[in-house]
């Protein structure tokens, strides 16, 4: 089976390896390499996040921690006991992840938060050896249409079969499920587009869907 964690000094997005070495340099007290996975060893839930921020993610070294998205998503899992411990914007903050685990679509940073469908098909042999790798989850959350994509993909499913919508409920060839919700951007949810209480529904679809 594939690496499920993209190597640190990893190669095959050269744009996105040129925009790390340029971060290297401008923030060196940054993370600037792919970030891992973060969270339960043996998820019954996995969590499909895009990309790392430049500020948040990329600077920590831990998915969505440092920006607006990480505040809204992992207050959401405290309240619904899916974490425990304090969030505070910081990998050192003592945070752990109660049977759910966070995998992204694209591991490094990408320029104006937007990677190519290059470097996300690139990228999908990693989430997809992290699907199967971890076969206990019977349940996927994604976070935004680039998400439900990319986890499609790895999953073998036909985007045509299953359209994205917040709070969509899919049922998987394998058995499993997938649930959809808006990214948990500041931009989504400054425009109403996502409101907390939206959100937390669909955590807590996602959480009853994986049996937790």
């Amino acid at each position: 089976m594939a690496e499920d964690e993209p190597a640190r000094d990893c190669p095959l997005c050269p744009r996105l390896k040129d925009f790390r070495d340029q971060n290297a340099r401008d923030y060196p007290d940054y993370f600037n390499a792919p970030v891992p996975s973060f969270g339960a060893g043996n998820p019954k839930l996995l969590i499909v996040g895009l990309a790392p921020g430049l500020h948040g993610a990329n600077r920590t070294g831990r998915p969505f921690t440092g920006d607006y998205a990480g505040d809204l998503l992992y207050t959401t899992l405290l309240k619904l006991g899916l974490a425990r411990g304090t969030y505070d914007r910081r990998i050192d903050d003592g945070l752990e992840l109660v049977g759910c685990r966070i995998v992204n679509s694209v591991h490094c940073v990408p320029p104006q938060n937007k990677p190519l469908p290059i470097e996300i098909n690139t990228c999908n042999q990693f989430l997809k050896a992290s699907i199967e790798s971890h076969r206990e989850a019977k349940a996927l959350l994604a976070l935004g249409a680039i998400a439900h994509d990319a986890a499609l993909k790895a999953l073998g499913e036909k985007k045509s079969a299953h359209k994205f919508g917040h709070g969509a409920r899919h049922q998987l060839k394998d058995g499993r499920v997938l649930i959809d919700s808006y990214h948990c951007s500041r931009y989504n949810t400054n425009t109403g587009v996502l409101t907390p209480a939206m959100f937390e529904a669909a955590v807590g679809a996602a959480k009853a869907a994986a049996g937790l």
